[in-house]
């Protein structure tokens, strides 16, 4: 994908949300230069070894999507003050960004096949 369309879509995303989002992908970035990114789903779509995480700015909150719910357990163990839905992550604009958290979701989605 064309780095373009990536930075078109993060420059549309102003004030604290886009602040928010920009930090996730550059933690995603940070965690997994070489991955394939996509605008899937309209939406920054990170692949990398069969495992997929994406990022959105959504109406209430920025949402970290995975490719399962088994990747957010020890997430939602630690942070059960935050919104999560079946397989992501719903940061509303109060909530906290536990980076290295985050950084433990990212991982697990990138290196493990649903089952």
């Amino acid at each position: 994908m064309p780095d373009d369309a990536l930075e078109d879509y993060l420059d549309k995303q102003r004030g604290a949300r886009g602040r928010r989002l920009r930090e996730i992908h550059a933690l995603i970035e940070r965690l997994y230069p070489d991955a394939e990114v996509s605008m899937k789903y309209r939406m920054p779509t990170f692949e990398w070894n069969g495992g997929w995480v994406a990022i959105a700015n959504q109406k209430h909150y920025v949402s970290l999507y995975t490719c399962a719910a088994e990747h957010l357990n020890e997430f939602r163990h630690a942070h059960p003050e935050i919104r999560t839905g079946k397989g992501c992550i719903n940061l509303r604009d109060g909530d906290e960004l536990p980076v290295e958290d985050l950084a433990l979701v990212v991982r697990s989605a990138m290196s493990k096949r649903t089952s």
